[in-house]
């Protein structure tokens, strides 16, 4: 009996600064060889010194192996990453912004093993900006994209966990996988929903862990202390790498299994 080929793709959690970029060229080469990697996504909304990303970082990107960049509301910090949107399709922004935003939140990439995969940028709106709703934007757009490939893979840009674990249940089956991103803090409910779309909460943060979700730790105490904005400044100690590894049934769509990663 033949076995259904399967695609791995490697999902990398939310690059913080230069930290983040350091970490990633240094262990991505051997994360793609060792877990056989057929794709290779990073949301890189916080590439450029913790805010949006600039031809600089995105360049790095591409370099090291990483196939599409997502995003979310730090995108828009820096006008750079704003053109950069226009000029480049394998990076994303959330695709539920309004119409006439720069960019686009989704796309449709070729498999060096044959075939094409699609990735979809949604943002929540739970404690954040009121944009367009994710889940009937969300929902159109994957029908729209199936009609393509049965691989689909969402970054869902969010603050609340359950604004993501419902987008899951709401797009059961018709996507591979749905990848939180935005809190920087790596959640432990990896699993595989019913219908077949892998579902974890947060990927986490790849960049400085003795920070404040990437900020330096005196500018966060100060800010929470005193009440007052304070400049934002990176940190630069305990760097680590998350990730998450999805592999998939290359003809049906549906996950096979999903991987926590956290190096070193």
């Amino acid at each position: 009996m033949t076995k259904s080929p399967k695609i791995n793709v490697l999902f990398i959690a939310d690059i913080v600064g230069k930290p983040g970029l350091d970490i990633t060229s240094r262990f991505l080469s051997s994360l793609l060889r060792q877990y056989n990697v057929d794709f290779c996504i990073a949301n890189g909304e916080n590439a450029h010194e913790g805010k949006s990303i600039t031809p600089s970082e995105f360049s790095v990107f591409r370099q090291v192996g990483i196939d599409v960049i997502t995003s979310g509301n730090h995108i828009w910090d820096h006008h750079k990453g704003r053109r950069l949107l226009d000029d480049e399709t394998t990076l994303l922004r959330p695709l539920n912004y309004p119409d006439g935003s720069p960019g686009s939140g989704s796309g449709v990439y070729a498999l060096s093993k044959g075939g094409e995969i699609a990735v979809l940028n949604l943002q929540g709106r739970t404690f954040m900006y009121p944009i367009d709703c994710p889940f009937r934007r969300g929902k159109k757009e994957v029908e729209q994209l199936r009609k393509k490939t049965p691989l689909i893979i969402v970054d869902i840009h969010a603050e609340a966990t359950a604004e993501k674990q419902a987008l899951a249940w709401y797009l059961d089956g018709m996507v591979s996988a749905v990848i939180g991103t935005h809190t920087h803090v790596q959640t432990a409910d990896e699993r595989i929903l019913p219908e077949g779309t892998a579902y974890i909460s947060d990927a986490g943060m790849t960049g400085p862990f003795d920070s404040v979700i990437g900020l330096d730790k005196k500018v966060a105490l100060q800010r929470f202390i005193g009440g007052v904005p304070q400049r934002y400044q990176m940190a630069h100690d305990n760097i680590r790498m998350n990730a998450v590894l999805v592999s998939i049934n290359q003809e049906t769509g549906k996950a096979l299994s999903i991987e926590r990663i956290s190096l070193p």
